[in-house]
């Protein structure tokens, strides 16, 4: 068989792969447009035979895939050859190799979200807020953060080279970064001084994150069974910066907080819905919960079910936006398909898609960053509600 027809085949091949993954949707939009498949062909043949340089048979069908997740003009969908698709899923288990940072994305770059405690990142001095302009000397303006972060990873031992803007100083600095294993805790907590408050930061949402959650409720004190008996008298939830995560974790961990009934409404192209409910063993103390612009998709779902349901009181600002949702599916080549398959509404159904969430009480963090006045003021309200 010749070069190019086993290239033909192998995209035809790709095409009804991804037709029976996306519900028959590329069956009627491709496979049965005869003349778009017949340019398809003939663009294939013309490059096979007389491109300047003899292509790569896999690089033309990874393109060929690529571009039809591309064409949907969806950001939150994205081919992942066998490389990302095996960092991706390291990441969902808590565990990677990396820099140790987590990443946003504003109009044009990527930014720092938050540096996690002792890791390269943190060592050599990146902050929260700092705007990536380069990744081993590549532009990231329009760059999107799958791309961003698997620059960023590769081999323990090797360098990253970054080169940030950073506005406290309004200046470029250059960093240095070797990698190394990144082990990725996602939940941190502490009684604050002089309170009976619980201080709970969830950084992002993998399938440890709620055993983690449970752990560190108990090691400070919070008793499940009888919460009058508790040291702790009132909690504050920090999702502040966390991007997300799994499903499954954020309806997890809001059913600590929340009471019996919807968490979280899924609904499909096909009308079909999911209900994901909690149950009543909620932990009944005072809690406020700390939102931003970077708190997205799981932990929203989070703080709409806290919101919806009056368990709790919002501070911050609005929240990100992101109330869809991704299935991911493993291709025949070890690579990953990242799919929206569904959106999300809270609890009262309210579809908080590219709108975000607003908080109960609304408070600015001052630009120089020198006083945290959202977690001030998360502290303030608790008092009140601990009387």
């Amino acid at each position: 068989m010749s070069e190019k027809r086993r290239v033909l085949l192998g995209v035809i091949g790709v095409l009804l792969v991804l037709s029976i993954l996306a519900g028959g949707f590329l069956t009627g939009a491709l496979i049965t447009d005869y003349h778009n498949l017949g340019t398809l062909s003939r663009v294939l043949s013309l490059v096979d035979e007389y491109y300047l340089e003899k292509p790569s048979s896999s690089d033309m069908v990874n393109g060929a895939i690529k571009g039809i997740v591309d064409s949907l003009g969806d950001p939150y969908s994205v081919y992942m050859p066998p490389k990302m698709y095996k960092e991706l899923r390291e990441q969902v288990q808590g565990s990677f190799g990396g820099i140790g940072i987590l990443v946003g994305q504003n109009k044009e770059h990527i930014t720092v979200v938050k540096p996690i405690k002792d890791t390269p990142a943190f060592r050599e001095g990146l902050k929260a807020g700092d705007i990536i302009f380069k990744i081993n000397g590549k532009d990231t303006k329009g760059m999107d953060m799958d791309t961003a972060v698997n620059l960023m990873r590769g081999k323990v031992g090797t360098e990253v080279f970054l080169t940030i803007y950073r506005k406290s100083d309004n200046k470029m600095h250059d960093f240095e970064l070797t990698r190394e294993i990144i082990k990725v805790p996602t939940v941190e907590g502490k009684v604050l001084p002089d309170s009976q408050i619980a201080y709970i930061t969830i950084i992002q949402f993998t399938s440890n994150t709620d055993e983690e959650l449970e752990k560190t409720l108990r090691e400070l004190g919070v008793s499940f069974q009888d919460p009058e008996k508790s040291p702790v008298r009132g909690i504050i939830l920090d999702l502040r910066g966390n991007p997300g995560g799994e499903l499954e974790s954020a309806v997890a961990v809001a059913n600590f907080f929340v009471p019996q009934g919807p968490i979280v409404f899924i609904e499909f192209r096909s009308e079909h819905e999911e209900i994901h409910q909690a149950d009543d063993k909620f932990i009944k103390l005072p809690l406020v919960v700390l939102v931003d612009g970077n708190s997205a998709s799981a932990s929203e779902i989070v703080a709409g079910a806290i919101k919806d349901t009056k368990a709790g009181t919002l501070v911050g600002v609005k929240t990100f936006g992101k109330g869809v949702v991704q299935s991911l599916y493993e291709l025949q080549n070890n690579a990953g398909l990242k799919l929206t398959t569904g959106k999300y509404l809270t609890p009262s159904r309210h579809d908080i898609n590219k709108k975000g969430i607003e908080p109960n009480i609304k408070v600015e963090l001052p630009e120089d960053g020198e006083k945290d006045t959202q977690l001030e003021k998360a502290v303030d309200v608790l008092k009140e509600m601990m009387k």
